[in-house]
């Protein structure tokens, strides 16, 4: 018997977030550790933000504590504000652009454990995916999913 086999080229642990998409994961263009505890502020002075293509709307993962923020501002080379006080000092961070030549389309997503999980479609419209069982695949194309409404975890995004 012939079954679909899922094959993906990239994956991205999600942050369920009711205001920021999940990133590309082909964008991530720094990654570091923060070195001060400033509110709104990601602080890093071994980073080159300035001149490293970082943008304001660029999404950031703090992989310490799986929050996410976006860039509001960049304040000079070796600090950005963000849209969340998510940073203290000694936590990692990834940070994805937001690029128009590789954009996030869309992505599957696998659910490691049970739960709801509330989306938003690539086409726009939000839907709420009731009592997705543990290690299963939702083979849709998502956009983001909301912290509000999302009680499956373990999320992974899949390209």
């Amino acid at each position: 018997m012939a079954y679909q086999k899922l094959q993906a080229g990239e994956a991205l642990a999600v942050i369920p977030s009711d205001t920021i998409d999940i990133p590309n994961p082909a964008n991530q263009v720094i990654s570091g550790t923060t070195t001060a505890t400033t509110a709104d502020k990601l602080v890093d002075s071994g980073a080159t933000f300035a001149t490293s293509g970082v943008k304001i709307g660029d999404i950031i993962y703090n992989t310490t504590d799986t929050t996410i923020a976006t860039v509001t501002a960049i304040d000079s080379a070796t600090t950005l504000s963000v849209s969340a006080n998510i940073f203290a000092s000694g936590e990692s961070y990834e940070l994805y652009t937001q690029s128009s030549e590789s954009p996030s389309n869309g992505c599957v997503l696998y659910v490691g454990v049970a739960g709801d999980v509330k989306v938003k479609m690539a086409g726009g419209n939000d839907v709420v995916f009731k009592g997705v069982t543990a290690g299963s695949f939702l083979p849709i194309n998502v956009l983001q999913v909301f912290a509000t409404g999302t009680t499956a975890t373990d999320i992974v995004a899949l390209w």
